[in-house]
């Protein structure tokens, strides 16, 4: 049986990290290589509407339903939520990050 699409949602704080973490990117690798990264992370992320279940669950964010999942794109960590009616992207996060803060999305 085929799944339906769900519609996928950035949240506020997601929206932030991207302009710190493109903003990082052209200071440390240029602006070619920041956009090609840029725009890796909304390929990945624009297709959770279909694929939000391939992901694994977030270790450090463990439910029974399992709706805490993160997509592990070279040293940073996309976590996001399903819900019954769409899919939350939550943050992105370097992978050195405590995992405090990765815990924190919980709030979000």
């Amino acid at each position: 049986m085929e799944k339906e699409p769900k519609p996928v949602i950035y949240s506020t704080q997601f929206k932030q990290d991207l302009v710190d973490l493109h903003k990082y990117g052209i200071e440390t690798f240029g602006k070619i290589q920041a956009e090609k990264y840029l725009n890796n992370i909304y390929r990945l992320v624009d297709g959770l509407g279909l694929a939000y279940d391939i992901y694994p669950e977030c270790r450090h964010l463990i439910t029974k339903a399992r709706i805490y999942r993160w997509i592990i794109l070279d040293s940073h960590l996309i976590i996001y939520r399903i819900t019954k009616s769409d899919v939350l992207v939550l943050r992105i996060l370097h992978s050195h990050r405590s995992i405090t803060k990765i815990k924190d999305v919980r709030d979000i």
